[in-house]
């Protein structure tokens, strides 16, 4: 069992724990707002980045107490870090709320089921194991009639907004969501270019397992031998998000471990080391880049950790992997054409834009799938909600968000939204309503090269893994509308 955090004091100051310039270069210019999504659904200055870093500034000076009335605007953040790509003057906000969200964690600042329900969740999410377990019963009612006609009646709602929130995230469960049944070491197809690792994530892989199995495929058939090791567990995104900084360390601590424990002589993997550790979830990613900061130099991976776009980018599709790309279908079932492109919207997750920098890699490698075409949306940087767990404990905020992302994504006119964050997907599909799928990239880019199936998209295409007789290779393609 991870250990509870030791709550900080509440006279702990935030900024002498930062440099003494943090705060100095916000002018109160304002370019923040506009990008800031608490402050969209909200619209009071408290609830804004400006006007978090005044509350800083004054809790600091003894000017204001940081109360229940006080913590509560720190926690409609999401933590996105649109303000810090927005920002003209430099600010790091970033680290002025990560520095802030350990204090938040203080009994009295927010009511006993507030405190319950944060509990339950840092205890119940970042554990795949205690997930499936809950998973379970719920097979017979997630993705059926069932759950459809309890959504039209409003049944749902009696459960309390909270809860009724996790219920509208819940997807169809698959025998698949409960089990990883994946090989240590998956060796590349063709000439090999070298070896890697993939972090599976503990909710994509219980909601949405297929995002694994399609990157596996990718990069196999990119020449990149995969290693995965089977017991590994959660990053500690989730907790680091909430400023639970010894449980995230703890889950880090962990997941660096069970690679260790997998590669070098007389090993499971081999003796040969890995080139990086990818991991295809954006949170995912911003927290596992911060492992040089939460852990010491021998807790921490001695190998350099990439968002799988990132990866794949910088090293390029192999020639051969692209000569196998064909165009994806409409949802007529007609291939796309030169005539007749497939419009792709691609979503920006917030901790890949903006926590990581990363935009321009994604469409990259999409735009290598014939008569695909990019459909850009209006609010690119705009945070969706999903924000970690923020969709659950501030579920009327989140769900404004969401719809508001949805709205811009749909005014693109694109068949089919590409989402590299398993949050972002569950909460884009909740407010799509099934109206246009979501896929992740390496999901496209599989389908593209005829590699693997994919259930994850609702609409329009559907094509089976590729089956194997002796040496012979047979792709199968059914379309469905």
């Amino acid at each position: 069992m991870t250990s509870v955090d030791v709550t900080p004091n509440q006279n702990d100051k935030v900024l002498s724990r930062l440099p003494a310039d943090a705060t100095d270069p916000c002018v109160h210019c304002g370019f923040c707002l506009p990008t800031c999504a608490s402050y969209r659904v909200l619209g009071t200055e408290m609830d804004s980045p400006r006007g978090r870093i005044h509350t800083l500034k004054a809790i600091d000076n003894g000017e204001l107490e940081l109360d229940a009335t006080v913590a509560s605007h720190f926690d409609s953040c999401l933590g996105c870090f649109a303000c810090v790509s927005a920002c003209p003057s430099g600010v790091r906000y970033d680290q002025l709320i990560e520095a802030t969200r350990p204090l938040l964690n203080q009994a009295e600042l927010r009511s006993p089921c507030q405190n319950h329900f944060r509990q339950v969740l840092l205890k119940l999410l970042p554990y795949p194991g205690r997930l499936r377990a809950l998973l379970q019963p719920l097979r017979a009612y997630a993705g059926t009639p069932i759950q459809a006609l309890s959504r039209r009646l409003g049944i749902n709602k009696i459960l309390g907004p909270q809860l009724e929130a996790m219920e509208a995230l819940l997807p169809a469960l698959a025998a698949e969501n409960f089990q990883d049944d994946l090989q240590v070491l998956h060796p590349a197809t063709g000439q090999r270019r070298s070896r890697v690792g993939l972090v599976l994530g503990c909710v994509q892989r219980c909601f949405d397992p297929n995002v694994n199995q399609a990157t596996i495929a990718v990069l196999q058939a990119n020449g990149f031998e995969v290693v995965v090791p089977k017991d590994q567990g959660c990053c500690g995104a989730v907790s680091h998000h909430q400023g639970q900084l010894k449980q995230t360390r703890e889950l880090a601590e962990k997941l660096v471990k069970s690679f260790a424990n997998v590669v070098g002589p007389g090993r499971p993997a081999g003796a040969e080391p890995l080139e990086a550790v990818l991991v295809a979830a954006s949170g995912c990613g911003h927290t596992m880049k911060a492992y040089g900061e939460l852990l010491n130099a021998t807790a921490s991976f001695n190998i350099p950790v990439f968002d799988v776009h990132e990866f794949l980018a910088e090293h390029g599709l192999d020639s051969n992997f692209q000569q196998k790309l064909q165009p994806l279908p409409h949802h007529n079932g007609q291939p796309a054409s030169p005539q007749t492109p497939l419009k792709v919207a691609y979503h920006d997750a917030c901790h890949m834009i903006h926590g990581q920098g990363i935009q321009a890699q994604p469409r990259q490698l999409l735009k290598a799938i014939p008569h695909l075409v990019l459909s850009e949306a209006t609010e690119a940087g705009v945070c969706c909600g999903s924000a970690g767990i923020y969709n659950l404990v501030n579920p009327q905020e989140a769900a404004e968000l969401g719809r508001i992302k949805v709205a811009d994504l749909s005014n693109t006119g694109a068949e089919l939204i590409a989402s590299a964050n398993i949050g972002c997907t569950l909460q884009l599909r909740r407010h799509l309503d099934g109206d246009v799928a979501v896929a992740h990239p390496m999901e496209l880019l599989a389908c593209a090269a005829g590699l693997h199936q994919s259930p994850g998209i609702q609409k329009g295409l559907r094509i089976t893994k590729i089956s194997r007789e002796g040496k012979d290779r047979q792709i199968n393609q059914s379309i469905s509308s």
